[in-house]
């Protein structure tokens, strides 16, 4: 005690035990939090066998009976208690010597009379309250935990048997723990000789706390935090004589009164100051943070303190009409000042982004705006989870982001302008405070040598400093200086100093003030943290949860919902070094809740996404060809001036009439979806990526994988595909409804900052593939089927034709009508329309699943040639004997089959070559390599791959090769059959015949030429030799008498024109060589001269 005060080292040692305070705050209330939870819970407290020697050890805690036989099974298992235990126990040791820390320091403070006085020697009062404070709160965490005894019990047995004595720390563990079961009435006890400078510290407070717990209106009568209310001083450094005070947590103060006045209740009675603080912070709360979650109910704790002393009578009712006070005004007191905030935020926050230089002078400005909006939050935070309310929605702010978001705001602004408070604070700290501090050292009366040095080289510091360190990017380091004047304060603050700062109170003031211009310079990030973390939030899960749910909700509020992942950024800040272990499980948890409330904003975009594409969809499809028929109609009857009976029919609403407004005030669906996009697509545009943990989240991304999962889903489902009924959507009504789709999503652009093209890339070639990337179903895949299995079947059933004259399939009148119109899905529109929606890559999978049914079709016909190929060979060489070629004709099997096989090959290319042709107007651009761009060939490379492909292994090439000529020659001679067919009359209308035959032309040379391709033969030769089988026996039935057989022969004849004029290897001239042109021209005449009569 007789040290001198530079010996003492009080700011020293304030600083580490503060540190080391929250460090074990933090230690302690993990254990508590993992005894509280079964899973995490140390396993020998649950384990059966050990139940009854715990049970044991905790009734005679702290006595130790090794023999007895209720703890012989922990002789199994001390080993492992020793090492699993080990942790726990000297956490709790650990706690112990930072409690004989704490006391000696008290001790010697006393001893030395400290004057303390928050509003001039800041640091040692604030921070000798914070160690009170922390000292307090860390005995009464420590009696929260139900299984401190159990824990330190079996250890020490562990140890005692392991080693055959007790831990040394042991015996003062255990008394420690039993005279700290009510640890605050134990302490009450043990602050007796701390009273007079507890109460000294406290009491200084009355010229902060009153002024800063005052009503919303009296902030706002005193216009606080405008810059604006009084434009002739804006430019005026903000001022204060007590500058560290203003920004200090309204908080902290409450838990240094309530605590404090509890250890030191003998000023209540004596000191009027005393109780006034007293009473006001009962009133203002109903309970006190401990830690984090833990919390305090102050009025039961400090009733049931206070009841059992004589003469407090008067201090109890106190206490219960402050509980009453505060139930029924605190909640609404608190919420006006959180609507006050939320305005006054708004209005500096916006002129500070507007003048970025007020930063400067206004910074206090700031730091007080953030410092009580965290108050006013965590206040609501603790209060909603924690009391039995009266009013609840004093507790329920659906405007809580709000309040948030502008606090993220004024924390961007500093951090982006901290250049620019660095230029402002270095010019005030050399240019001002420099000078005033220096007159200030040369008027002091006594300064010792050590105080002279100090302030000297505050002195040469500040006046050393220039614009051009922050212009060249220094790195400003205040520290040193600042711990200084922590010191400083400590020499002068002791009873015997020769120069006591509570005689030069404007020395403490001006140096207070200094201090906040040089955390200006090097510490924003750190005064960021001190006046609005609030990191608290990651301890309060559920609650922030369900404020981001309500965010969303309301309309009006989810412009704010950014705030919610930007608070993630903050819950590394509530980390310790002495706690290492937690810092994974917060970052966890941190990025989980920043996923997921970034996932939930981009869900709730898409879906007002989704629900405005639906809208539009609907109002294009009004505008499709369709709608206009009745239209149309009306018109006519108008013309023909038809009169009904009844009264017209009321006109139709014209496609458009939506846009018309007769009146502002009228709100349509799509107006109020539009307006909660454009609200929620602020929040998801508002920072282009944050750091959450050393992880990068970038909000706009989550939209843009949202949107293309949606599109992708969207698109399939508007095909409308329906395998029951085997519906499907038109392709030119889906290319509509896609268009108006895209349109809204490239309007999205203009909210957020993404890159639509990207999605539309992304989804449409997915589009294009058989599946897409998640292995789903595409528009390629369902339009190839529906075709295939829908349309072209039902061709060759014979109940739609292809009309080349139309370029369309075309339903035939038969007795089941079909469910939909063939014209409808393969007109030149719906096939450009398909085109266009599949795309080169998509029509190239069209094609191939095309020629797979081909190359099926090629093999069935191999195979009949097979079954037929000695009368096939001898009919190759003998078309000029007439009656050997009938005889052997009639030799031949399954004629017809080879016929509609053929025919339905014919059908399938003729289907291929609309497509090709209405991919090649659609992608004129597009070279995918000429076929599978739609550019015509010779020879089709498609079918020569399909076809190739189903090569025999055990035919040799040579019997491959006579298997393609006789399959020629099988089709040549069994043409004079179809004649006999009703269905095979040529229509000059449809330029085509009712079954389809006309489609052999293509059949017959394209297979041929496919097939001989492959086989290397001559194409040129082998299709003249048909032609001349085929003329021969088609010429026999000029010769027939029979009229059934003959009934169609002039349209059967029409068939080799049409494949001399398809085929890039045969000639008119070679076809006159085997066929009189004659003959074909009377075809021609006869058959327009019976469609005439037919049609009359």
């Amino acid at each position: 005690i007789n040290l001198t005060s530079f010996q003492q080292k009080l700011a020293e040692k304030l600083t580490i035990l503060n540190d080391r305070g929250i460090g074990m705050l933090t230690r302690i209330y993990n254990i508590k939090k993992a005894c509280g939870d079964p899973k995490a819970k140390p396993s020998y407290l649950i384990d059966k066998n050990l139940e009854s020697a715990v049970k044991f050890i905790v009734r005679k805690f702290p006595a130790v009976e090794t023999r007895n036989n209720n703890v012989t099974q922990l002789q199994k298992e001390k080993s492992e208690i020793l090492k699993n235990l080990a942790l726990y126990y000297f956490t709790f040791v650990d706690v112990m010597e930072f409690k004989d820390h704490v006391c000696e320091l008290l001790n010697t403070i006393d001893a030395c009379q400290v004057f303390f006085d928050i509003t001039v020697n800041f640091d040692l009062t604030k921070n000798y309250l914070d160690l009170v404070v922390t000292y307090i709160t860390l005995m009464m965490l420590l009696s929260r935990i139900e299984e401190r005894k159990a824990i330190i019990g079996l250890y020490n047995y562990a140890h005692e048997m392991t080693h055959g004595s007790s831990d040394r720390e042991y015996p003062r563990l255990g008394q420690m723990i039993v005279d700290y079961e009510n640890p605050l009435k134990k302490m009450m006890e043990e602050f007796v000789p701390h009273g007079k400078s507890l109460q000294d510290a406290l009491v200084s407070l009355q010229m902060v706390y009153p002024r800063r717990n005052l009503s919303a209106d009296q902030w706002r009568n005193a216009q606080l935090l405008s810059l604006i209310s009084a434009p002739s001083t804006m430019l005026n450094p903000a001022q204060s004589d007590t500058m560290p005070c203003e920004y200090l947590s309204l908080d902290t103060m409450e838990k240094w009164i309530v605590f404090g006045f509890i250890l030191c209740h003998a000023a209540l009675n004596t000191d009027p100051a005393a109780l006034s603080l007293w009473k006001l912070a009962l009133q203002s709360n109903s309970c006190l943070c401990l830690f984090r979650d833990e919390v305090f109910h102050i009025h039961k704790a400090a009733e049931d303190l206070f009841v059992n002393i004589r003469g407090y009578n008067k201090r109890v009712n106190d206490i219960r009409e402050c509980k009453e006070s505060a139930l029924s005004h605190a909640g609404s007191m608190h919420r006006e000042r959180r609507k006050f905030l939320r305005s006054a935020l708004k209005e500096l926050a916006t002129v500070l982004a507007d003048q970025p230089g007020l930063l400067g002078p206004k910074a206090l400005f700031v730091f007080m705006a953030l410092s009580f909006a965290r108050d006013e939050i965590i206040w609501l935070l603790r209060h909603a989870d924690n009391i039995q309310k009266k009013s609840t929605d004093d507790f329920i702010d659906k405007h809580i982001a709000e309040l948030i978001f502008y606090m993220e705001e004024l924390r961007a602004h500093v951090r982006k302008y901290g250049p620019v408070m660095q230029r402002y604070y270095v010019q005030y700290l050399s240019g001002f405070d420099a000078v005033v501090l220096n007159e200030l050292v040369q008027n002091l009366s006594v300064c010792p040598e050590d105080e002279s040095i100090i302030m000297s080289s505050f002195v040469n510091t500040m006046t050393s400093l220039s614009v051009k360190q922050v212009e060249d990017g220094e790195v400003f380091d205040f520290r040193g200086m600042r711990l200084d004047w922590f010191r400083l304060q400590a020499y002068t603050s002791v009873s015997k100093a020769s120069l006591g700062l509570a005689d030069h109170r404007e020395l403490g003031k001006m140096m207070n003030t200094i201090i906040f211009h040089t955390k200006m310079a090097d510490s924003l990030v750190e005064m960021l943290v001190e006046t609005s973390d609030l990191s608290i939030f990651c301890f309060y899960s559920r609650a922030f949860e369900k404020m981001f749910q309500q965010c969303l909700e309301l309309p009006s509020q989810s412009r704010y919902s950014i705030s919610f992942p930007l608070l993630c950024t903050h819950f590394m800040s509530c980390t310790h070094e002495l706690c290492p272990e937690e810092r994974h499980h917060i970052g966890d948890r941190s990025l989980s809740l920043c996923n997921m409330f970034l996932d939930e904003m981009a869900k709730q975009a898409r879906n007002l996404i989704t629900d405005i594409c639906t809208e539009q969809c609907t109002l294009s499809d009004q505008l499709l060809p369709k709608h206009c028929a009745k239209t149309i109609s009306q018109a006519v009857n108008k013309k023909s001036k038809k009169q009904t009976g009844k009264k017209g029919e009321p006109e139709r609403e014209k496609p458009g009439v939506e846009s018309m407004r007769k009146n502002r005030l009228l709100v349509t669906n799509l107006d109020k979806l539009h307006t909660a996009l454009s609200e929620l697509c602020f929040s998801i545009n508002y920072v282009p990526n944050m750091m959450v943990w050393e992880h990068t989240f970038t909000p706009r991304e989550y939209l843009t994988s949202h949107l293309e999962i949606r599109f992708t889903k969207s698109i399939v489902g508007m095909t409308m595909y329906n395998q029951a009924t085997q519906e499907i959507a038109k392709p030119s009504e889906l290319l509509t409804s896609v268009r108006a789709y895209m349109t809204v999503l490239q309007s999205i652009e203009n909210y957020v900052q993404i890159d639509i093209t990207r999605v539309f890339n992304n989804v449409l070639l997915q589009q294009t593939q058989h599946l897409d990337s998640h292995g789903e179903p595409t528009i390629t895949s369902l339009y190839t089927n529906w075709y295939l299995e829908t349309l072209l079947r039902q061709v060759s059933n014979g109940h739609i034709a292809y009309f080349p004259a139309m370029k369309a399939f075309v339903n035939l009148p038969t007795e089941n009508e079909l469910t939909f119109n063939a014209e409808e899905y393969s007109d030149i529109s719906e096939m450009r329309s398909l085109s266009e929606l599949l795309g080169p890559y998509g029509m190239k999978f069209l094609s191939e699943s095309l020629m797979w049914h081909i190359s099926s079709q090629v093999a069935e016909l191999k195979k009949l040639v097979v079954d037929n190929v000695e009368v096939l060979t001898q009919m190759r060489t003998s078309f000029d004997k007439p009656d050997h070629m009938a005889a052997l004709f009639k030799r031949l099997t399954s004629v017809d089959s080879v016929l509609k096989r053929m025919t339905i090959i014919g059908v399938i290319l003729s289907f291929r070559s609309l497509a090709q042709e209405a991919l090649r107007d659609v992608a004129m651009n597009v070279y995918e390599l000429s076929s599978a761009a739609g550019l015509p060939c010779e020879i089709d490379p498609a079918l020569v791959v399909a076809l190739s492909s189903q090569k025999s292994e055990n035919i040799s090439p040579e019997e491959e090769y006579k298997i393609a000529c006789l399959l020629m020659v099988f089709v040549a001679v069994s043409m004079p059959t179809l004649a006999s067919n009703v269905m095979s009359q040529y229509s000059p209308a449809i330029e085509g015949h009712c079954n389809n035959i006309h489609c052999l032309a293509k059949a017959i040379n394209q297979i041929a030429a496919a097939l001989f391709t492959i086989h290397k033969g001559s194409i040129e030769d082998r299709l003249k030799e048909f032609l001349a089988l085929a003329s021969s026996s088609l010429l026999k039935i000029g010769q027939e008498t029979d009229k059934t057989t003959t009934r169609n022969r002039e349209s059967v004849y029409l068939l080799l024109d049409m494949i001399v004029q398809e085929s890039p290897f045969l000639t008119m001239d070679l076809l006159e060589s085997c066929f009189p042109y004659v003959l074909l021209r009377n075809a021609y005449h006869a058959v327009y001269k019976q469609s005439v009569s037919s049609s009359a």
